[in-house]
């Protein structure tokens, strides 16, 4: 039996514009925009935000502030950087902003947190994946409650969320109606009806992406332009086909 919950919410973590409009076409309401995927997400560019803002008419743009991959430890230079995009964004349209501030023991930093929501004004918040770097989720949990961010993403404090079952069905029991807890890392059209029946998380996250080769006919093998893992001869990107079929897995 397949839910028909009209309360589901399908997000799309879009590397590009191209991403977000096959998000869009797939029947997303909205897209996480993020640059430096592989170092789980930056903030992109201002030209990919406003070129974002203009071709989505029906899906809801919300942009990660993040200003370097590695930890969540921000200092008052970065914090400074933050507040910026978050002012940037607010001018340029963008319906949501994405972020999360953590002590350098891994609680919820509640007063760069509250600075930067602070700034978001009217955006809607997301916490992202810091959550699952917190040494204690349920005080974490508290804490996102007391700051008055509208959802957190999480993996359960695992690789996927397939794997953070446990931990995303006891989060999602104890924010009840205080704010939405939103799954993802891994997830897919495979694994998502089964994440939302073991946990009744009514958001999700995911990236629906496929390997594109590239346009390029000559490509020197020797001259790299990033690490040997990325595979330069091709380009991922979201489709739509693939988006379509992880929210059918729930239709």
């Amino acid at each position: 039996m397949n839910p028909t919950n009209n309360l589901l919410q399908f997000e799309v973590c879009a590397n590009s514009v191209e991403s977000c409009l096959a998000a869009q076409e797939g029947g997303a309401n909205r897209v996480e925009l993020c640059a430096s995927i592989p170092e789980g997400g930056t903030t992109p560019s201002y030209g990919e935000i406003m070129a974002a803002r203009e071709v989505l008419n029906r899906t809801r743009l919300h942009v990660i502030i993040r200003p370097r991959g590695g930890d969540f430890t921000y200092s008052d230079l970065e914090m400074k950087r933050m507040l910026a995009d978050i002012d940037l964004c607010r001018r340029a349209g963008v319906d949501g902003v994405v972020f999360g501030c953590l002590t350098a023991g891994g609680e919820i930093d509640m007063e760069k947190n509250a600075i930067l929501k602070h700034q978001a004004g009217d955006m809607s918040v997301t916490f992202h994946r810091a959550f699952d770097r917190c040494s204690k989720p349920y005080e974490a949990l508290e804490c996102l409650v007391e700051l008055g961010v509208d959802r957190v993403l999480t993996s359960g404090q695992q690789r996927t969320a397939e794997k953070g079952i446990r931990l995303l069905y006891e989060l999602q029991k104890r924010a009840g109606n205080r704010l939405s807890v939103m799954a993802g890392c891994g997830v897919n059209e495979r694994n998502i009806f089964k994440i939302y029946v073991e946990t009744n998380i009514q958001e999700f996250h995911f990236s629906a992406r496929e390997s594109i080769p590239s346009p390029c006919s000559y490509m020197d093998k020797g001259v790299l332009m990033g690490t040997r893992e990325y595979d330069e001869k091709y380009i991922e990107v979201t489709t739509a086909r693939r988006v379509m079929h992880t929210i059918a897995a729930l239709a």
